[in-house]
């Protein structure tokens, strides 16, 4: 699918997209992931033909499907939706409900369909259930099913583990990834959760106020954000104020080298965004003289890792209180003092953020 120069807006909240391209290639999964507002679900409407098309055009398999005053109608697009409150119907059974896709395919093939769809998703043997005997995460892949039955050639996600608990989403996420690869369907995903991102997608849009902000690979935008936003976006950073002197910026904990040229500037204010897991802590004789020290004020197992709160002296008289994450088996105990260094992979360098 192909957005070209799409733009949309609503009376009460104004513009929620602007000028916007991107496309998703065959097979892909890709991820519109932004905060509240940003206009991700809107652009999946639009696909899906629940919004009108204001300006521009959209595409698929180099189809035109909408463009300002001709909208091809949702049911003929190819296009399957799975929406976050699944949209059973409580009166039809499982097999019911993945049937109501299939009308416009000859009856005699669509039982075959129907219990392939429920076996893609694992749930064949409850096709004579109801939706209300299912779990959360059983509805999900019944409406997954729904939406593959027809075999669309494209399928829409909207926040569609949402409602799960935080276990479950987990597992329903990676039943439904391992779905998604093997039916190699392209697919438009649409989330606020960061996390959720880089575990389905094979590429990220980020959006902010209608526009994408940086698209790429889920390593790009966490390994290399092109702005404040990205950075902090897709994970937890700590930020350090930095100053250029000899051609890099230097902080309280070290010194990097930043992209941007004018940020190495002698006397350049800015700011270093630095990820928990690139605060290292030095271990006794490592570095001979390196390191800053610092003070630790809680250490907390979070099970994958270990969350240590720190105090270092930001050089003005003041402190800076930092995250790092460790490997699980670190613990360290209140008050104790130990070295902290910064590994230059895991920061990122950016002029001031204006007050």
């Amino acid at each position: 699918m192909r957005f070209e120069n799409v733009s949309h807006h609503y009376p009460e909240r104004g513009q929620v997209l602007r000028d916007l391209h991107l496309e998703a290639g065959p097979g892909e999964i890709l991820c519109l992931l932004g905060p509240s507002g940003c206009g991700k679900t809107t652009l999946l409407r639009l696909a899906a033909g629940l919004e009108p098309l204001q300006q521009g055009r959209i595409t698929l398999d180099g189809q035109l499907i909408a463009e300002p005053g001709r909208e091809t109608p949702p049911e003929s697009r190819g296009i399957g939706f799975v929406f976050q409150d699944y949209a059973l119907f409580p009166h039809l059974t499982v097999a019911e409900n993945v049937a109501f896709g299939l009308r416009f395919v000859p009856r005699g093939q669509r039982k075959w369909r129907i219990m392939d769809a429920l076996a893609r998703v694992g749930l064949e043997a409850f096709a004579e259930s109801w939706p209300h005997m299912l779990s959360g995460g059983q509805q999900q892949r019944v409406a997954l099913a729904r939406a593959l039955a027809p075999r669309p050639a494209l399928l829409l996600l909207d926040e569609a583990f949402a409602s799960l608990d935080a276990r479950l989403r987990e597992q329903v996420r990676d039943d439904t990834l391992h779905v998604l690869q093997e039916a190699g369907i392209a697919t438009l995903i649409v989330t606020h959760d960061a996390e959720e991102a880089m575990f389905m997608a094979d590429r990220i849009a980020l959006m902010n106020a209608g526009r994408i902000e940086q698209l790429g690979p889920p390593s790009a935008l966490y390994l290399a954000p092109t702005s404040r936003f990205v950075a902090t976006f897709l994970g937890e950073v700590n930020r350090l104020p930095g100053r250029a002197a000899g051609g890099l910026v230097r902080t309280a904990i070290g010194a990097i080298r930043p992209q941007d040229p004018a940020l190495a500037a002698e006397g350049a204010a800015s700011e270093v965004l630095l990820r928990p897991e690139g605060l290292r802590l030095l271990s006794p004789g490592q570095g001979q003289g390196q390191g800053t020290e610092a003070e630790v004020e809680a250490c907390r197992l979070l099970g994958a890792t270990t969350l240590v709160h720190l105090a270092v002296a930001d050089g003005q008289g003041g402190l800076l209180h930092l995250h790092a994450r460790l490997p699980p088996g670190t613990w360290l105990a209140r008050g104790e003092r130990v070295a902290v260094a910064m590994d230059p992979e895991r920061a990122f360098v950016f002029s001031p953020e204006a007050p």
